[in-house]
């Protein structure tokens, strides 16, 4: 007997994969804060400096022994991003991250890995991807054991178990564990869709979305039941299938 299943809905899965290199360095940066005075307007918080001669931050307490460092620091707290893309309004805290970032726009991919087809604009990026094939893992997560290659990923982890989500959307006030979700979520409000299928033009706000989109076109199936061998578009279908329609499949 067969089944008539519905169609499923694809479900975002947490990767080291899925992260944007240069969003990981803005997200290494703590939450944005706005200060104000008692007029409510927004002020740059005051520092202090210590007897030792470093630089410390009022806000958390980080210190730097150079007083341009603490300023470029304080633009964490006050989400200032000085440093705007020309070509998309992309703004970043950093001028390094800006560089990097169009080296996205120019399309040249010069730095290219050697055990799968993956290129990349910048050669860090290429050796963080590196990392993963390795199976190079050494930040582990202190709440279950979960290891991972970078450790700005095990700090995003981590989050799942305190429940810190430090990014706030001003749009809505919703909250999120990493700067890249909080990035996605703004674009239901922009109604940004950088993502374009080369097949039929179709765009997407999320990169998942239009990779899910072009098996449409391709007939790729990667998921497959090991029970019965009958393949899916998506994961979530696959899921499904076990758990309600496979003959063969252990209830």
């Amino acid at each position: 007997m067969e089944f008539e299943e519905e169609p499923c809905r694809r479900k975002d899965e947490e990767t080291e994969e899925q992260t944007d290199p240069v969003e990981v360095n803005e997200d290494k940066q703590q939450k944005p804060h706005n200060f104000t005075n008692e007029d409510g307007d927004a002020v740059a918080s005051k520092t202090e400096e210590r007897v030792n001669g470093s630089f410390t931050c009022s806000q958390c307490g980080q210190s730097f022994t150079d007083k341009s460092k603490l300023k470029r620091h304080m633009m964490i707290h006050t989400g200032e991003k000085p440093f705007t893309c020309s070509q998309c309004g992309k703004s970043f805290t950093q001028k390094n991250n800006l560089k990097d970032h169009l080296r996205l726009h120019s399309g040249v991919r010069s730095f290219s890995c050697d055990q799968c087809d993956k290129t990349f604009a910048v050669e860090s990026y290429l050796r963080q991807h590196l990392a993963i094939h390795a199976g190079v893992k050494p930040h582990v997560c202190s709440f279950c054991g979960k290891s991972f290659s970078r450790p700005n990923s095990l700090k995003v982890h981590e989050r799942v178990h305190t429940g810190v989500r430090p990014y706030m959307c001003f749009d809505c006030e919703k909250t999120f564990s990493s700067s890249n979700d909080l990035n996605k979520h703004q674009r239901i409000h922009t109604g940004e869709k950088p993502y374009k299928c080369s097949h039929c033009g179709k765009s997407f706000s999320q990169s998942g979305n239009l990779k899910d989109h072009e098996r449409v076109h391709t007939g790729e199936k990667p998921h497959q039941c090991s029970s019965c061998g009958k393949s899916f578009t998506f994961s979530s279908c696959l899921r499904r299938h076990k758990k309600k329609h496979c003959p063969k499949f252990p209830k």
